[in-house]
């Protein structure tokens, strides 16, 4: 019997933003890397940071890539990915920010947890920083609008005081 919870809304990359930023960031490695190798700095240092930053740059691509064909799922118990692992449970999550102003990804939204956890990134889809979850990048951006606003008020139901009774 499976008892994971129905999923009530899901997240996808946009398929346009996924190509683009991972070629975007291959080519930028590619040509830190043929920059370096032909046509190297005198200066050993600056051949290094070339190399570095293009391997990087690559790497980067390749996991935007993988990390865009992943889903980042809406359940009644929180914020999780397409495979299950957490990303920000329910009875975690202190508020959801979808400010002009917040320091979030594109066509996104911030989660503030009310304990740090450990630091993670999908990148492209979703990134956590001790108490701060960024969900979007190269997301669909009124797909994450819907999640943000349901869970929203998610958090809204869990926080509403308990009526109370009084005794007659």
């Amino acid at each position: 019997m499976n008892t994971t919870p129905e999923t009530l809304f899901e997240i996808q990359a946009s398929e346009p933003r996924r190509i683009f930023g991972s070629v975007v960031l291959g080519l930028l490695g590619t040509l830190l890397i043929y920059t370096a190798l032909a046509t190297p700095p005198r200066d050993f240092i600056f051949l290094l940071l070339l190399l570095v930053v293009g391997i990087v740059s690559l790497v980067a691509a390749v996991r935007g890539w993988r990390a865009g064909a992943r889903r980042i799922v809406l359940r009644s118990d929180g914020l999780f990915d397409d495979l299950g692992a957490p990303i920000a449970p329910l009875d975690e999550i202190a508020s959801v920010d979808r400010s002009l102003f917040a320091v979030k990804p594109a066509r996104g939204f911030l989660v503030r947890l009310r304990d740090p956890a450990p630091r993670a990134w999908q990148p492209g889809m979703w990134w956590r920083v001790r108490r701060h979850v960024g969900i979007g990048g190269v997301t669909n951006g009124s797909q994450t609008k819907i999640v943000a606003d349901a869970l929203s008020m998610m958090v809204a139901d869990r926080d509403k005081a308990p009526e109370t009774l009084s005794d007659e």
